[in-house]
């Protein structure tokens, strides 16, 4: 009789889920994580409400998305930028209760998303964050640093021309130069040649190219004054970059997802401006990955 009891029981405890609930399943998310700025509405100022709810939708849940708003004019380090994703990512991993996070970086972005992979006992916050991501998409990063950063402070022409890409002579901007990147590369930052791993993979996409032709459509995706200012500053850079980084810059860190011509529409480039909007399928080339 008490083995017939026993059974009763045991299968009241299988089927009735909602009442012993024994197990607590996390969810999946994605992140935007922009470039250098202090940004208060880069949903709309720096991504493309386009581009995001594009993206958003290769999630398995897509309402699980989160647009990050920092001070990233500052050192990676600083509160008031890696103290600040750090707050917003916590607080988005324990309210959706997120265990498989996609951290989709820009730029500069992903410098501070490699700072707090790469520094674990850093901030309490980090590890949490660590342990919830399954891996960083980062579009033209700028792991290697970029020689316009070096220009920029040196007082040159950049000043004007590239004052609304750069922030004039910001930390972050400092930080971008070309030496001080080699430094943090070889001592802070893991995920570059002859250095640990990110311990997460960090898939990069790299832009190779700016086209500007009046005559051509293509050149008036996400601005084309922007493409023109890219183009210009193409001339101080090696032959194959985005307007604002190198291509052996954005592939200092992690591996290469693609090259732009690789899979974009129509084999076009994906200038600096372009890599973070909904140009030559780039959102759905992202939403498929994911």
């Amino acid at each position: 009789m008490k083995n017939y009891y026993k059974l009763i029981l045991l299968g009241l405890f299988i089927s009735s889920p909602l009442i012993f609930s024994p197990l607590s399943y996390g969810a999946s998310g994605i992140v935007f994580i922009h470039g250098t700025g202090n940004q208060t509405d880069a949903a709309t100022d720096y991504w493309s409400r386009e581009f995001i709810d594009s993206v958003r939708q290769g999630m398995p849940e897509p309402a699980n998305y989160e647009v990050i708003n920092c001070n990233f004019d500052q050192y990676m380090w600083d509160e008031a930028a890696a103290g600040c994703l750090a707050n917003q990512l916590h607080t988005f991993i324990q309210h959706k209760n997120i265990d498989d996070l996609i951290m989709l970086t820009h730029s500069n972005g992903g410098n501070i998303v490699r700072w707090i992979l790469s520094n674990p006992t850093w901030d309490s916050r980090y590890i949490d964050i660590i342990n919830a991501t399954s891996r960083v998409i980062a579009l033209a990063p700028s792991s290697g640093g970029t020689p316009l950063a070096d220009a920029v402070n040196q007082g040159s022409v950049f000043e004007t021309t590239l004052g609304w890409l750069l922030g004039y002579g910001s930390d972050a901007v400092k930080q971008q130069q070309v030496s001080w990147m080699s430094y943090y590369n070889s001592t802070w930052l893991n995920g570059t040649q002859n250095r640990p791993t990110l311990g997460k993979p960090f898939e990069v996409v790299v832009g190779s190219d700016v086209d500007s032709a009046i005559w051509d459509g293509d050149s008036y995706c996400a601005g084309y004054q922007y493409q023109v200012a890219l183009e210009t500053t193409q001339n101080w850079l090696d032959d194959c970059s985005d307007g604002f980084l190198e291509c052996s810059s954005q592939s200092a860190a992690g591996t290469v997802w693609f090259t732009d011509k690789q899979k974009t529409a129509g084999r076009e480039p994906l200038s600096h401006q372009q890599s973070r909007r909904a140009c030559f399928n780039l959102d759905s080339l992202i939403r498929n990955h994911i």
